[in-house]
Formats: structure tokens, C-alpha cells, sequence
């Protein structure tokens, strides 16, 4: 992946028996390059419109700047780094904070969250300026494959309730789950070829036809209203707003960069040993384009941004790397973003559907920390590591919450805090 800034994208035969690796510097033919395009905009939907919808922000305007930090990062990294950036929830519990957001419709203190997400931002792209100055080996010593695996993991951990409990009001809900959970494990051990890399879309539209069946059809559960789909325009502009810069809210949401750097170097870690590619070189290019495409996303009214684990989690199941899917996934998501009807066939998926889906995505974002942890050969018989890795779980799986006055550090940022801090002041020990 030496020499021009751009990589060539060699196109390999569309035959994809054997599960035979696509390199990131590599494509398979158009049509199924859309086809692994579709898939990865189903893996980062769920995500990228619940993030916002927590906080109060519009998710078609999350879709589209999702589209737009993507194609703006991979310009920054040359086209060498296979990711897709979506909504983060990390600002999530900080948004609320700072905007006291009752929790239901739009966001009406948006504007002041926005100037922090835009600082976040700003601190984000300075560190990847640093980084490409001075190499990245100071970040990797704060955050070794124990501390990143652990990060990645939790992120995928700390959301598994609001998959289980969204899709346990009822016991036909929790039943549909379930069944959503088989249909994708069928198509995924099943099936063969281009069927069964496009796991995660094949499973969800079955299970979605299914779920028509039970209760359209047969009455079983709450039926599915294609109303707003007949009522909606075809095209729309997403609803942007301006920032507002308040120092107090700022200094609450900047530090989230740290818990960014985490989860963007994880990422790198589990795409290099995936593909074989060393991803060392590009560390500080990915943390600018992730910042500035946060900075951009905020300063017109979406969320922060980050790269998605669960769309490296559908790279893992798929093995397909080329970087040229996610060109192809931002695009459409791009598109979408301006279609209200998108918008309202989206919001048809049931519950239970989406939230089956989301039990298999977040489950791959936590098999992919652990598999941080297994490539990069990490020793458990060191108790340093033991200790990092069991008390990061605990603190994000249980959502472990600091309170400093009127600011609030979430589950996930006590745990990739706390995994640095206790990496760093155990870094003495030796193995017992």
C-alpha cells in the first residue's frame, strides 16, 4: 500500500467461495461492491440514529454528516484505512448534562452542546497533529493492546442493555429478538458466497418479513404502520443548526477526545491484525480526519463522530477490507440523508428486529476487543494486565458512573480512564 497517496484497488473475481480475504488496497466488482455498501450502512444505522435520538438530535442530519465524516476521512488517511464514522455515544451522558435534555423529541439547548462537540473536536485534531509530528509510540504506551482491547470491548458491553432491554417489553418482542438473532446466525453459517458476507442485511430483511407475517398477517403483535411511508416527501433538507460556544460546556465535553483516541486506536489495532496491514502509519492521520469531521459534523448540528466498531465488526464476519465499500456506504448515506421517506421506511423496522440486530452488532464490537487481545498476544498471567482488563469490563459493563458536581463521566469513560490511569500506575509490575 506504498507509493501514490491514493492506493490502486487491484479488483479481484467475483467469486467469493473459500471466505477468501479483499485487502483494503483491493475491490471486488461494482455491483458487489454496493451490495457490501448496503450492508455496512445497515450496520452503522441502528447507532448512528439511536446515538442522536438519546440526545435529541435529528438522525436524518446524523445520517447525512455520518456520510460526510466518512468520505472527509477518507481523504485524510489516503484511502488506506477501512472505517466508517458514525454517531459516538460517548457525548451522550455529557449532551444531556449540559443541555438538560428531557429526553424526548428535538433538543432544544442543541446549539450549546454543539460548540462542545466542536472543541472535543479541535482537541481530537491536535493530538493527531502531534502524533504524525512525533510518531505514535507515546499514545501506545498509554494505551497498549490491553488498554484498547479492553475500551473496545466495554463499548460494545456498556450497550448491550439498551438492545436487550428495548426488545423486552413484551414476551413477543423478546421471542421476535430472538428469532432476528437466528435468522442472521442462519444466513451467516448457511449460506455461501455473497449471501453470506451480507450477514447482517440478509438476516434483518428476513426476520423482517417474518415479523410482517406474525403480526400483519396473523395478528400475534403490534402491526407495522406503512402510513408515514405513503406521507412522507421524497426529498428534504436535514434540519442544521448553528453552534453556540459556551466555555463551561467546552471544558465538560472536550475531554471526550481521550475516549475517542481510545476507541480510533483500537480500531486500527483490530483492522491491522485482521488484515495483516500495518496500520501504525496512518494513527495520526486517523485521529485528524476523525476530528475534523466532529468539528464539521457539530458546527452544523450533528453529533461527534467516531470510527465504528460495528462496521469493523462486519469487515471481521465478511473479510472484506477495501476501503472503497465505505466510499460507497458514505455516498448512500449521504443520499438518504436527504430523504425524509428513508427516514420513515427506517422507522418501520420494528423494534424487536432492530434491536435482535443490534444483540449480533454490539456482540462482534466485543468479540473484536477481545480479538485485540489474542492477536497482539496479550499475557494474562501478568497481573497488570489481568487487573486492567477485568476492572475496565466491570466499569463499563456496569455503566460505573463519577459524579463532579454537575458533571457526570459515563461507563465507558470511567472505563477507558480508568484502563489508562490503572495501565499507567501498575506499569512497575512485574508478573506474579
Amino acid at each position: 500500500m506504498a507509493g501514490s497517496y491514493f492506493p490502486a484497488w487491484r479488483e479481484q473475481p467475483g467469486s467469493l467461495e473459500g471466505g477468501r480475504v479483499i485487502a483494503p488496497d483491493e475491490r471486488l466488482p461494482w455491483p458487489q461492491m454496493l451490495a457490501m455498501g448496503v450492508q455496512h450502512v445497515v450496520a452503522m444505522f441502528g447507532s448512528t440514529v439511536l446515538a442522536p435520538l438519546l440526545m435529541g438530535f435529528d438522525p436524518n442530519l446524523a445520517i447525512f454528516m455520518s456520510g460526510i465524516g466518512t468520505l472527509l476521512f477518507f481523504l485524510v488517511v489516503g484511502g488506506r484505512v477501512p472505517s466508517y464514522l458514525g454517531s459516538s455515544f460517548a457525548f451522550i451522558g455529557l449532551v444531556i448534562a449540559v443541555t438538560g435534555y428531557g429526553g424526548s423529541g428535538l433538543n432544544g439547548n442543541i446549539a450549546v452542546a454543539l460548540g462542545g462537540i466542536i472543541a472535543c473536536g479541535v482537541v481530537y485534531a491536535l493530538i493527531g497533529l502531534v502524533v504524525m509530528a512525533s510518531g505514535a509510540g507515546w499514545i501506545e504506551r498509554f494505551m497498549p493492546p490491553v488498554v484498547t482491547g479492553a475500551v473496545v470491548a466495554v463499548i460494545g458491553l456498556n450497550l448491550a442493555p439498551i438492545a436487550v432491554k428495548g426488545v423486552t417489553a413484551n414476551s413477543f418482542d423478546a421471542w421476535m429478538a430472538l428469532a432476528t438473532v437466528l435468522c442472521v446466525g442462519v444466513v451467516a453459517v448457511f449460506t455461501r458466497g455473497m449471501l453470506q458476507r451480507l450477514l447482517i442485511l440478509a438476516g434483518l430483511l428476513l426476520a423482517y418479513v417474518l415479523y410482517a407475517l406474525l403480526t400483519n398477517g396473523m395478528g400475534l403483535g403490534k402491526p407495522i404502520d406503512f402510513a408515514p411511508v405513503a406521507q412522507a416527501a421524497w426529498f428534504g433538507l436535514p434540519r442544521f443548526t448553528a453552534p453556540v460556544f459556551k466555555l463551561d460546556a467546552m471544558i465538560l465535553i472536550a475531554p471526550v477526545a481521550v475516549i475517542l483516541v481510545a476507541e480510533n486506536l483500537g480500531h486500527l489495532k483490530a483492522v491491522s491484525a485482521m488484515t495483516g496491514y500495518n496500520m501504525d502509519r496512518y494513527v495520526g492521520r486517523a485521529f485528524v480526519g476523525d476530528g475534523v469531521a466532529t468539528m464539521l459534523s457539530g458546527s452544523v448540528g450533528g453529533t461527534g463522530l467516531t470510527t465504528y466498531a460495528e462496521n469493523i465488526g462486519v469487515m471481521a464476519v465478511t473479510r472484506i477490507y477495501s476501503t472503497l465499500v465505505f466510499v460507497i456506504a458514505a455516498l448512500i448515506a449521504v443520499l438518504l440523508g436527504f430523504s425524509p421517506k428513508f427516514g420513515a421506511v427506517i422507522l418501520t423496522i420494528p423494534g424487536p428486529v432492530l434491536g435482535g440486530v443490534s444483540i449480533v452488532v454490539f456482540g462482534l464490537i466485543a468479540v473484536a476487543g477481545a480479538r485485540i487481545w489474542v492477536e497482539n498476544r496479550v499475557d494474562f498471567s501478568d497481573n497488570r494486565n489481568l487487573i486492567v482488563a477485568a476492572v475496565t469490563l466491570v466499569l463499563g459493563t456496569g455503566d460505573f458512573t463519577l459524579h463532579f458536581g454537575g458533571f457526570a463521566l459515563g461507563g465507558i469513560g470511567t472505563a477507558t480512564f480508568g484502563a489508562i490511569l490503572l495501565n499507567a500506575l501498575l506499569a512497575g509490575a512485574g508478573k506474579r
